[in-house]
């Protein structure tokens, strides 16, 4: 179990994460599977050190931005790493956005430099005469006219690069947040960051013998975490898969690279187990730990898992902020609908409105403390004070610890609603929707009644050979009042056709609450 991690003043996370592996000997093991490529660790190596040459060449200089709208790809690690190691800011961007958000981002980063995969080129084409800082485009998997090629870039550069004279302290890639509540924010990563994330080492136990394969993409800070620095701290395998997530596609690659360890959502679980006899068509016995992550899932979900697959799904708690994940279950020690057990090093606390600590078993606002934290929010110094709180991170998330340590999720702030005067977890009334037989997935947000009282209306996406009706509706209400405290049930029930989601899998309640 780490506890207590030494990074020194000079460093530079790329070389640290990668040079060992070569020092070790596993320059020959594959470091990367994608498609139909095995990628060694020395072709990593090799290529990182190029691709850091292409961006110098083209000047870029210590402390300058580049972005990476990729997906997942070898491409991505080169672009990454190769960034860092020459002193520059690696900023992976969510390729599920508008052109509208791509001029946001890219303007707001101030990047000189975009690797884009060539299928996502039109989108920055359609902004690309409003972006007042960018200067080149290097694209990815095809020629271009009037755009350079990264396989041309990186065959005429230097495959051997003097790491930069970074410190620890040096800010070396940032996430912008997904935007589940609004705006992306830029959050700002430490080369020291990535080695107090621990989730992988102390409580998955990985090793050089895993094979890692994430759901959640390598621009989310779960997917980064899960499938590229994780994996290349200990010198295991990751496996990269460029497609959507579809339930399918998911079991198709878990058969074919047998990975170890399964990264999922909520909503790949669910989907997963809509198709029928998957644990009789596909061979998931590779795998021998499953996590979820995104949002809480819902015990259901862990229970029809475990049923169908045998295989335990640890629900963990992170965040864009922290880097990766501080709160999971435990392999065999699972409590589900919780979110687990503190991640050591870390620290986490809930307090009340006042910033006290509440008492155990008391709902509060989660604060957490360890060295992967964010150093700021950039351009946005009023959100920074209001989430960065000197040592303490605060979370959003609405939280209360058990007498024995676990941490169970209800909601975040603005999620909560107060109904009568008394406080209604959503996620409480969406667990016991999805415990219907006919419910695929379900959201809940506040609504005004004719009084102008919040109460609890409930969007409900149903499975497959189930139709909408007045009599489902009531059904679901009294079936909500059968399993938890009746005041909670949904008062309205609109069923849709399927929720809004982040990239991410997170439901954007915000958008249901102006759509109402």
């Amino acid at each position: 179990m780490i506890t207590k991690i030494e990074v020194p003043q000079s460093f530079n996370v790329a070389s640290a994460l990668i040079d060992p592996n070569l020092e070790a000997g596993r320059g020959d093991k594959v470091a990367i599977y994608y498609l139909e490529q095995q990628i060694t660790y020395a072709k990593m190596a090799e290529m990182v050190n190029r691709t850091g040459n292409v961006f110098k060449n083209l000047g870029v200089e210590m402390e300058n931005r580049v972005l990476l709208l990729l997906f997942d790809c070898p491409e991505f690690f080169y672009g990454f790493y190769g960034a860092i190691k020459m002193g520059a800011v690696a900023i992976p961007v969510n390729t599920m956005l508008t052109p509208a958000d791509y001029e946001y981002v890219f303007n707001d980063s101030r990047a000189k430099v975009l690797v884009v995969s060539a299928e996502l080129l039109s989108q920055v084409e359609q902004i690309k005469g409003n972006l007042k800082y960018l200067k080149e485009i290097i694209v990815v998997g095809a020629n271009k006219a009037g755009y350079h090629n990264f396989d041309d870039l990186a065959a005429a550069a230097s495959p051997d690069l003097a790491t930069a004279e970074t410190s620890k302290d040096d800010a070396a890639y940032w996430l912008y947040s997904s935007g589940s509540t609004g705006a992306p924010k830029g959050t700002v990563h430490l080369h020291h960051d990535i080695f107090y994330c621990t989730f992988a080492r102390n409580i998955l136990n990985i090793g050089p013998d895993d094979i890692t394969f994430s759901v959640g993409k390598l621009f989310f800070a779960y997917g980064l975490g899960n499938a590229s620095y994780s994996p290349i701290q200990v010198g295991a395998s990751t496996v990269l898969y460029p497609g959507r997530p579809l339930a399918e596609e998911l079991f198709k690659v878990v058969q074919k690279y047998r990975p170890t360890l399964f990264f999922g959502v909520p909503t790949a679980y669910n989907n997963m187990l809509q198709i029928k006899d998957a644990e009789k068509i596909y061979d998931f016995s590779s795998v021998r730990l499953c996590t979820s992550s995104g949002e809480a899932l819902p015990a259901t979900l862990y229970h029809q898992w475990k049923e169908r697959f045998n295989i335990e799904i640890l629900d963990v708690l992170g965040s864009t902020e922290m880097g990766h994940t501080y709160i999971a279950n435990r392999p065999g020690q699972v409590r589900p609908g919780s979110s687990g057990l503190i991640v050591p090093p870390y620290e986490a606390k809930a307090v009340d409105e006042a910033g006290q600590e509440v008492p155990r078993g008391e709902i509060g606002t989660l604060l957490v403390k360890g060295d992967s934290a964010a150093a700021y929010y950039w351009n946005k110094h009023e959100k920074t004070k209001q989430t960065i709180l000197g040592e303490w991170v605060n979370t959003g998330d609405k939280c209360y610890q058990d007498e024995d340590g676990y941490w169970w999720p209800v909601g975040r702030n603005d999620d909560m609603l107060k109904v009568g005067g008394i406080w209604v977890s959503p996620l409480e009334v969406e667990s016991a929707l999805m415990e219907h037989p006919a419910v695929l997935e379900s959201a809940v947000v506040g609504a005004a009644d004719p009084e102008g009282l919040i109460k609890p209306l409930a969007f409900v996406a149903l499975k497959v050979g189930y139709q909408p009706s007045d009599s489902l509706a009531q059904e679901l209400q009294q079936y909500v009042k059968s399993k938890i405290a009746p005041y909670k049930y949904p008062r309205w029930v609109k069923f849709v056709d399927e929720l809004p989601k982040t990239a991410s899998g997170k439901i954007q309640r915000y958008r249901l609450r102006n759509s109402n």
